[in-house]
This record gives C-alpha cells, sequence and structure tokens, in this order.
C-alpha cells in the first residue's frame, strides 16, 4: 500500500512493523521480538502442567505464511515440536516423535505450530470472513485438528492453547522499544532531507534505508536453509517433515 501511495504522489516514508516479521529487506520487525516473548512465557507455563499431568499441549501461535514466531518460541522454550507454514507435516513424523517422549503413558510433550501450518496432504485451516473491509480468509484451528489426529492414533491426553491477538499487545521489550527509536531517528531524517519512497530496516546489526520497492518486492518465510532451522533440528526439534 505505502509503495502504491509513493508511486502516486505522496511523500510516504515506512516503518517496519508487524509482529510476523515477515517484511523482505529486513532482520527485525517492529513488535516481533515481543510477540516472541510472549508466545515464549505461555509456552514455558504450560510445560508444568504438561509435566505434571502427562500431557501434550500444542500451543498454536500466529503466522500466515510464515513461521518465525513459532521457531524461535519453540526454540527458546525447548518444544519438543514446531510445525511451520514452511514445511508441511507429515503426521507419522510427529506420532513417531511423541512415542520416544511416553513410557506407558508416563512422560510430556510441548508442540508449537503456526496457523498457517499444514500437513502434506493437506490445506490450510481457515473460514471465510464475512466483515466488511475483511473478506480475506481468517485462519485459525489447526491446533485443533492436529490434536484429534493424535489421539486418534496414541492413547494420550492432548489439549490446545490457542494464543491468538495476545502475541499483538502487552508492553513491548526493551530490543522493539531501542528498534522503534532507531527507525523512528531514520525516518524523521529522511523526512528533512526529502527522501522519500523509502523504509529504515535492520540489516546485520545496520540500520539503513531501502526503497520501498524493494521491501515489498518479495515476502520473508523463512529460508529451509536458515540457521534456525539447523538449530532446531540440531536440538533434536522435530519440524514435521519426513
Amino acid at each position: 500500500m505505502s509503495q502504491h501511495l509513493y508511486e502516486r504522489g505522496l511523500n510516504i516514508i515506512g516503518v517496519p512493523k508487524t509482529i510476523d516479521n515477515d517484511l523482505f529487506g529486513t532482520d527485525y520487525t517492529i513488535g516481533f521480538q515481543t510477540a516472541v516473548d510472549t508466545a515464549t512465557e505461555a509456552i514455558d507455563r504450560l510445560i508444568p502442567t504438561a509435566q505434571s499431568h502427562n500431557r501434550v499441549i500444542i500451543t498454536e501461535v500466529m503466522g500466515r505464511d510464515a513461521g518465525w514466531i513459532c521457531l524461535h518460541s519453540a526454540i527458546a522454550a525447548g518444544a519438543e515440536v514446531a510445525l511451520l507454514p514452511e514445511i508441511p507435516y507429515c503426521i507419522e513424523t510427529i506420532i513417531n516423535k511423541l512415542q520416544t517422549r511416553f513410557d506407558n503413558g508416563h512422560g510430556f510433550a510441548n508442540i508449537v505450530i503456526s496457523e498457517g501450518a499444514k500437513p502434506i496432504e493437506g490445506e490450510v485451516v481457515s473460514h471465510q470472513s464475512t466483515e466488511f473491509g475483511y473478506e480475506n480468509p481468517v485462519l485459525g484451528g489447526i491446533a485443533e485438528q492436529l490434536a484429534m489426529r493424535i489421539k486418534a492414533q496414541l492413547p494420550l491426553d492432548v489439549r490446545v492453547t490457542v494464543l491468538g491477538h495476545i502475541q499483538r499487545g502487552g508492553t513491548p521489550n526493551s530490543f522493539d522499544r531501542v528498534l522503534g527509536a532507531e527507525y523512528g531517528v531514520l525516518a524523521f531524517e529522511l523526512v528533512k532531507q526529502g527522501k522519500f519512497g523509502l523504509i529504515p530496516v535492520h540489516k546485520n546489526g545496520e540500520i539503513k534505508p531501502i526503497s520501498l520497492k524493494e521491501a515489498t518486492s518479495q515476502y520473508r518465510a523463512i529460508p529451509l536453509e536458515h540457521v534456525l532451522i539447523k538449530t532446531a533440528r540440531s536440538m533434536g526439534i522435530c519440524l514435521g517433515d519426513t
């Protein structure tokens, strides 16, 4: 939208603000780190229940097409399974992982799943919104679907927690506060200099401007060769692929 307005003659400066962290050209967007903290704390709070009641707990987090929140929070909280939109999952792979976590019904497991995740043979779970101005498909329900599929194959107590819009609110952490200040200062300087059609980004530890056109030229999903994908696998986190 910002690029379209700029092309139509408006003086536009962008600021990367989305908890999904899916804007091309930047390593971090405002709100992402706080959302990860919120999700991580929620998973941490669920672990004692999973342990004491020998349960599988599935936490559904935001992430329509990019699983940054899921991947970061799963690694931070030490989840056993992380299911991302970028990697369609195999239910048998998840079942096999869960079987290693239980002995005669004793054990526990935490699964973190993005709302946009889907099984290899299935589709994203969504429903069509009828709200005026918000006619896009509304995602949600994949965690419940996964829970039913697990219970159909294993005699385990499986519970679901959907964090939803809790991830979008609350008090910003220090990283996001500093990042917002850095973006704001550079945006203000660009306005003073009369340089428009740009957006401040955080790249390799540096705050710099790039064009709105470049920032919106691609979608920033998680590359399958990303270091965090490798980290998760090395930690023994199941990503659901075969």
